[in-house]
């Protein structure tokens, strides 16, 4: 049995170990707190290895974590990793998060794998979010029904944050989004992320009323929630709903009826959107006050938002000004000012911007976007044989191969061109199966032509491809109508009828005091219908006299 001056001594012996210890833990992490470069984090590692620390876990984790967070290095981050006989499960953890969020799923999957094989050790909780957002981008549904197995057998199934990551998972697939609901519906503890999640799922998918009725009953709202419907609002074509929305969270957020929902970048961005595909320019030079006077700018997210907003309503003069105010151009903002010049008919103008990127900065390699901006440029100004260039320089210069959108805009430019047997040969070379695209823009010069004989065979391949679009058959009948074919025309209509087809209504937007109002073709459903009609013939009326 120890005395008690033993125990004592073994005691402060203990102690100053531990002491030691931390300093020591201190005096590394101080170190590599002050590492700015690779060479600089390889002397710590070794200094470590000297010091007998060479598997010591806790120093690992954080060489691991400093080389992928701060040196984004995950080659390196991955030979530390290799050199441990026995990781434990934040080693892996940090490994395969760092491989899912930098867009390598299939190492993060792999990594997991091997993991389970070793058997040692275990998955957590924290791993599987990881683990489903990589097995879902190798092997889709499969990966997911894999995943999901493998949490039931080790009973993580009832974690929230795991749950969460499985809602967001199968909301990914139109197919299983149903099963994302009734796993939602079925968790215990549901979080403002859970709640978004669900959210996220029916935008994605568009279905934003069910989106909308979640929301809604939504126990605490943040900002990324009224983001995921704002966002889902913009990107399914409901600009007026998404505009309200962005309106209704400054107002609580004005109100102080909501704490820390104020708008962030997403949130402006998604509302610059809708503002740009409705032209509604007074409401988008609103935010881009409220931009200023909150903070959020200047910041080349938002800028080029901005230049894409007041590019599609027609403000080309302002659009040209912030771009060039954007100190560091990026591919967004060249692409963004060519679109807007080639939306508004300024052919000249897009390409010499475009052919400034290509010369004022060799990083910068235009990409698909760029060449269909270019390529509608084209088509507006009738800029066959520049067009025909830039459309063989696609590939040939940049390896970038066409895609459906550029084989439109090339037929739409032959088709204006009254060059119908050009366009045949691109339609028939092409790579990939024409769409309604093709065959749309083909029938668009036909009717310019006058060339029924081409209309007929390219509205037979629409009514092939959506048999219950009567669009097509409707431009036919106005070809026919044009050239008196009058007996034409009832057939044309007459096959409308027979497949129960439908037009889609045309459809406009009208800013008053900030507000959009949206019309379709013989639309009554707005409350003030009638004056809205007598005004109109009043005009009507008034023009008439005035020209007679």
């Amino acid at each position: 049995m120890l005395s008690v001056p033993e125990v004592r001594s073994k005691t402060m012996h203990s102690v100053s170990e531990q002491t030691q210890s931390l300093n020591q833990q201190e005096h590394v992490l101080a170190k590599l707190a002050k590492c700015n470069h690779l060479n600089h984090l390889k002397q710590l590692q070794a200094f470590l290895v000297t010091l007998g620390h060479s598997q010591t876990q806790f120093y690992a984790f954080k060489l691991v974590r400093f080389s992928v967070l701060t040196l984004a290095n995950l080659s390196y981050a991955r030979f530390i990793f290799d050199r441990l006989c026995s990781p434990n499960i934040y080693l892996f953890a940090a490994m395969i998060s760092a491989y899912a969020s930098h867009s390598d799923p299939r190492s993060a999957f792999t990594l997991y794998r091997n993991m389970l094989r070793r058997g040692h050790p275990g998955p957590n909780q924290f791993i599987y979010p990881h683990v489903l957002k990589s097995c879902y981008e190798v092997l889709e549904s499969r990966g997911t029904n894999l995943v999901h197995t493998q949490i039931v057998k080790t009973g993580f199934g009832g974690h929230p944050v795991v749950q969460t990551a499985l809602v967001d998972l199968y909301s990914k697939s139109r197919h299983d989004i149903h099963i994302a609901r009734k796993m939602f519906d079925e968790m215990s503890e549901k979080n403002v992320i859970s709640w978004t999640a669900m959210i996220s799922g029916y935008t994605r998918h568009g279905d934003i009323e069910s989106a909308m009725s979640l929301f809604e009953n939504m126990p605490e709202r943040d900002v990324p929630s009224w983001n995921s419907v704002i966002a889902g609002c913009t990107q399914n074509g409901l600009f007026s709903e998404a505009i309200s929305l962005f309106k209704r969270m400054i107002f609580l957020a004005q109100e102080g009826q909501s704490r820390d929902i104020r708008p962030n970048h997403i949130s402006v961005v998604c509302a610059l959107s809708a503002c740009g595909h409705s032209g509604m320019l007074q409401l988008g030079k609103w935010i881009h006050g409220y931009v200023y006077r909150n903070g959020l700018g200047p910041d080349s997210f938002i800028l080029n938002a901005l230049v894409d907003m007041y590019g599609k309503c027609g403000n080309l003069k302002e659009a040209k000004r912030l771009f060039d105010m954007t100190s560091q151009k990026g591919l967004t903002s060249w692409n963004s000012m060519i679109n807007c010049y080639a939306l508004h008919g300024q052919s000249k103008n897009a390409i010499d911007v475009f052919e400034e990127m290509i010369h004022c900065n060799n990083e910068i390699r235009p990409d698909e976007v760029a060449f269909v901006g270019l390529l509608n440029a084209c088509t507006h100004g009738g800029l066959v044989e520049k067009g025909i260039a830039f459309f063989d320089t696609m590939a040939k210069d940049y390896g970038i191969q066409p895609q459906i959108e550029h084989y439109g805009c090339l037929v739409d430019l032959l088709g204006r061109a009254g060059q119908f047997d050009e366009a045949m040969n691109v339609v028939g070379g092409m790579r990939i199966e024409a769409d309604e695209v093709i065959w749309g823009s083909l029938l668009n010069g036909c009717k310019i032509y006058g060339r029924t004989d081409l209309a007929e065979f390219a509205v037979k391949k629409l009514i092939e491809i959506d048999p219950i679009n009567g669009g097509s058959d409707s431009l036919l009948a106005n070809i026919y109508g044009e050239m008196g074919k009058w007996d034409e025309v009832r057939k044309a209509r007459k096959m409308l009828k027979d497949r129960n087809a439908y037009k889609t209504p045309g459809c406009s937007w009208i800013e008053v005091n900030e507000q959009a109002y949206q019309f379709y073709s013989a639309d009554k459903t707005h409350p003030r219908t009638e004056e809205i009609l007598k005004i109109l013939e009043s005009l009507v009326g008034f023009v008439s006299s005035t020209s007679g």
